[in-house]
């Protein structure tokens, strides 16, 4: 790296290749968002000195969006969605020794935030076709120590959280909503975020809310968020949102429905183009579901194939990559197993992801793009 340049160029920062594409490729203009909106939020900081403060407008203002945008009555804003997570098993009181189950195929940091308090993953099986967490398998993999579920709603899938919630309801099991892929998604017309007995949402840089980094808990339970304020508090906030991160966040919550209408529109288009493709196995949701897109997924017939399809992408400067490598060949000494893992264990495999700010670009550059994909999932197929 040169001495005299302060950051390093892509090609010199050492990063994962689905990190590079995402960075590199040619819809980067448009997420994160760049509008006269957030420019006006960002100055107003800036000129009154909020920017400095510990407290300040702006994140009164988002706890209030959050707050009335759930129907949720208590918030906290942290520095990240990860670290929400883990203050939210807090804040239901999981303990070392507990249980909490979640599914195999999910997001890494959360396997990490129930080790990370002493408590003890148990996997059950995703629902193949949403990619969230099976209502059955996860009635299937309690035990008398389970404590608490994430219930993870992963690319555009919902899991079926009316009835994860009801399970864990009769079971005396404490229900964290993960909808950090997923703000505005509803359930019979409800929004995903409001069922269980906490939500959480992350502000990363590539989510639909985007701060770049930091995200939310979301709760009605007062015990629940005294429990975690008082963990956090430590003579200060000790995992603080800044009035920066606020201030181009409160904006996007304002836009979020119209943005997610465009990208759920578009994403239903792709799926649709791509369902008649043999061996590819796209998105299913139900009726009474309206999702949000973060990601479009589709399960490919092998690795092998996977591998085929993401170098040929690279060509077209497409943002698909893999998805999670999930947890099923997790040792069990690390994590509990009790039910069939198969269809996270697909997906692991299989799956490829689209990367939303496609889903963003004007009508031609859309449509040119689903060609190009639907062209190398045939070309995959013929290899």
């Amino acid at each position: 790296m040169a001495l005299n340049n302060a950051y390093p160029t892509f090609e010199e920062s050492i990063l994962p290749p689905n990190v590079y594409l995402l960075m590199t490729d040619r819809f980067s203009n448009l997420w994160p968002p760049r509008n006269e909106t957030i420019a006006k939020a960002l100055s107003f900081v800036y000129q009154n000195g909020d920017w400095g403060r510990y407290h300040g407008e702006q994140t009164d203002l988002l706890e209030s969006k959050l707050t009335d945008y759930f129907s949720r009555t208590h918030v906290h804003l942290v520095c990240s969605g990860t670290l929400a997570i883990e203050l939210a098993l807090r804040g239901l009181g999981v303990r070392p020794g507990d249980e909490v189950v979640l599914a195999a195929y999910d997001f890494p940091g959360n396997f990490r935030c129930i080790e990370a308090i002493g408590a003890r993953p148990v996997l059950a099986d995703i629902v193949g076709a949403s990619w969230s967490l099976s209502a059955e398998s996860f009635e299937a993999a309690l035990s008398p120590d389970t404590k608490a579920v994430i219930a993870s709603s992963l690319h555009g899938g919902l899991a079926d959280i009316e009835a994860i919630c009801s399970i864990a309801a009769r079971h005396g099991v404490k229900v964290v909503e993960d909808v950090c892929q997923v703000p505005g998604a509803l359930v019979n017309h409800r929004r995903v975020g409001t069922f269980g007995d906490v939500a959480v949402l992350s502000f990363g840089g590539s989510k639909l809310l985007s701060a770049g980094r930091g995200g939310a808990l979301l709760t009605n339970d007062e015990s629940v968020w005294q429990r975690i304020n008082v963990f956090k508090d430590r003579g200060n906030d000790t995992f603080p949102l800044s009035q920066l991160q606020a201030a181009v966040l409160n904006p996007q919550i304002d836009s979020l429905d119209d943005d997610n209408a465009l990208r759920t529109l578009n994403a239903r288009h792709l799926i649709e183009l791509t369902s008649v493709i043999d061996g590819v196995d796209g998105l299913v949701f139900n009726s009474d579901q309206q999702p949000v897109f973060y990601k479009v997924a589709w399960r490919v017939p092998s690795g092998q194939q996977r591998a085929k399809l993401l170098e040929l992408a690279q060509q077209y400067e497409l943002p698909l990559f893999e998805g999670f490598r999930g947890f099923a060949k997790r040792s069990e000494r690390r994590c509990g197993k009790p039910v069939p893992l198969n269809q996270s264990e697909y997906a692991a495999e299989a799956t490829v992801l689209l990367h939303h700010p496609m889903l963003l670009a004007e009508k031609p550059v859309f449509e040119e793009c689903c060609e190009q994909i639907v062209q190398l999932f045939h070309q995959m197929r013929a290899s």
